[in-house]
């Protein structure tokens, strides 16, 4: 995903077309009666005709169905797979975008009939913006997965794809989507693709998608989530109120993976001291797994972060919000306990005003061991040119978590899935400049409307996941968020946060990835009612 969403911007620009006309030939002199009538001056040559473009038609739908099977704690489970794509229009019927997705629908059985009002089905997309879906795809939810080690680590190529043995399959059906723009979806041609790529149009044209996928396969009975990565949460937040307020669809449940959803607490800009304490617990949790605390607080990695959260809002908030008032003795008590906290040094941590940035963190910690980390998930180390500069070359989680799971898909679609599409599956698409209708000179901040529906539709409930070794999304920004919210008592319940031993893909490491199935399933299922 990306680090942060600037503030957008407007710039107006004219055109001026230029229509090109032939000379007009000058009128012929009247020649005297009884003179012989002159030769015919030659006719004016017209100009050659540039030949009509042919016309662009938009993309016929095309759909592969295949069918598997796959056995999830000791129960074989028979399921369809779709993948094609379907032809969004406008409401006068002009074709405007070709979205692509995959399906996994459960196969009626004698001991598991096929009924759409009792079995649920679940949205699911990662973030960026422009992040194609194959990572919670073939990463958490599908029946298959990318191989990786124990920790998460990225395995020799080539890639190798093995049953997912904690898919969701059990529990729901799944549908994958992959935004306008990313995967296999593009705009129709003659569209421009830019009223794709925004806040507001995002959702609007995912919530469409989402409206005729149920229609067309008669899942309006069915208990509906959605489940979203990174900027997926903040679109998973804005579709649970929009499909309510254009279709009247109301859901039972949305998953936020690594969430954000009030981008004041993330954006690292000068004048916003927000990001600073709500990371702060992350930077503990990264320099804990590398070592860099002192023993009393490498020994026990809940009790420290609980010491991390604390001094973050009861003395390091406090301070940030005094400025240049903060006494030179105050300032240096301050220093000390985040030096502490972070590993980093108390002169570099005093040198950089008490705001270390996610960058300089990364670079900094290891600086002396010749390494970084990673920025997705901190666990992973890189190494730069030198341990001079002031950022990474690169974030070592997201190369190791790009190349696998590129693999991975386009192989995927093909031997296993029987579709068939030569464009380039863009799994990291660019959607820059992004929109910001409504949110001009403000942060974006989807928590807001997720509380509205959450208020109009008491049943919905939420559940956010979050890593600690996450720097992109940093838990304690859910926990903040959501003690911000501002709902009614009887709903505070309503939201659940669970924690894990992970990064930005949570479900990469198996020890994490079996607590994230199990914690979902309960989730799902007392929020659908349903028992399977």
């Amino acid at each position: 995903m990306s680090k942060r969403l600037p503030l957008p911007w407007l710039a107006v620009c004219g055109l001026l077309a230029l229509i090109c006309r032939p000379a007009a030939a000058p009128a012929q002199a009247q020649a005297p009666a009884a003179a012989p009538a002159p030769a015919a001056a030659p006719a004016p040559a017209k100009p050659a005709e540039t030949p009509a473009a042919p016309e662009k038609k938009p993309p016929e739908e095309k759909l592969s169905t295949t069918r598997h099977a796959i056995t999830l704690d000791g129960q074989r489970i028979a399921y369809t797979a779709t993948a094609g794509n379907v032809v969004l229009k406008d409401d006068d019927g002009t074709p405007k975008a070709s979205v692509f997705f995959i399906a996994y629908t459960r196969d009626a059985e004698r001991d598991h009939p096929q009924d759409p009002g009792a079995r649920p089905v679940t949205f699911s997309f990662n973030g960026g913006p422009g992040a194609a879906s194959l990572w919670v795809h073939l990463g958490a939810f599908g029946p298959k997965k990318v191989a990786r080690d124990e920790e998460g680590m990225a395995l020799p190529p080539p890639v190798r794809m093995v049953d997912n043995e904690f898919s969701l399959l059990d529990v729901t059906d799944l549908v994958f989507i992959d935004p306008v723009s990313t995967g296999y979806s593009r705009a129709v041609p003659g569209q421009d693709a830019k009223q794709f790529h925004g806040v507001r149009q995002d959702i609007q044209w995912v919530g469409e998608f989402i409206r005729m996928w149920v229609t067309r396969n008669r899942r309006w009975a069915s208990p509906k989530f959605i489940a979203g990565e990174s900027y997926g949460t903040t679109r998973a937040a804005g579709l649970a109120a929009y499909l309510d307020q254009r279709f009247g669809m109301q859901l039972n449940g949305v998953v936020l993976i690594s969430s954000v959803l009030n981008w004041q607490d993330q954006d690292f800009d000068v004048g916003n001291d927000m990001p600073y304490p709500l990371i702060l617990p992350t930077y503990t949790a990264t320099a804990w797994y590398h070592h860099k605390l002192a023993p009393e607080l490498q020994a026990d990695l809940a009790r420290t972060l609980q010491e991390a959260e604390a001094f973050a809002l009861d003395e390091y908030a406090p301070a940030l919000i005094q400025g240049d008032r903060l006494t030179p003795e105050r300032k240096q008590q301050v220093a000390v306990k985040l030096a502490r906290y972070t590993g980093l040094g108390l002169d570099y941590v005093l040198r950089s005003n008490l705001r270390v940035e996610i960058n300089r963190f990364t670079k900094e910690l290891l600086r002396g061991e010749g390494k970084t980390v990673g920025r997705l998930d901190s666990r992973f180390t890189g190494s730069d040119l030198d341990a001079v500069g002031e950022n990474p070359e690169f974030d070592p989680a997201s190369v190791s978590l790009d190349g696998p799971y590129a693999a991975a898909i386009n192989d995927y679609v093909r031997r296993e899935l029987a579709y068939e599409s030569d464009l380039v599956y863009e799994r990291l698409a660019k959607v820059w400049p992004w929109a910001f209708d409504g949110y001009e000179n403000q942060y974006v901040n989807v928590a807001e409307p997720l509380r509205q529906e959450m208020v109009k539709n008491p049943s919905l409930r939420v559940l956010i996941t979050s890593g600690v070794f996450d720097l992109a999304t940093p838990y304690f920004d859910s926990v903040y968020t959501v003690d911000h919210m501002g709902l009614p008592p009887a709903l505070k319940g309503h939201i659940e946060i669970t924690r894990y031993q992970s990064g930005h893909m949570i479900y990469i490491r198996r020890s994490e990835q079996r607590k994230f199935k199990s914690d979902i399933a309960r989730f799902m299922r007392a929020a659908a009612g349903t028992v399977g």
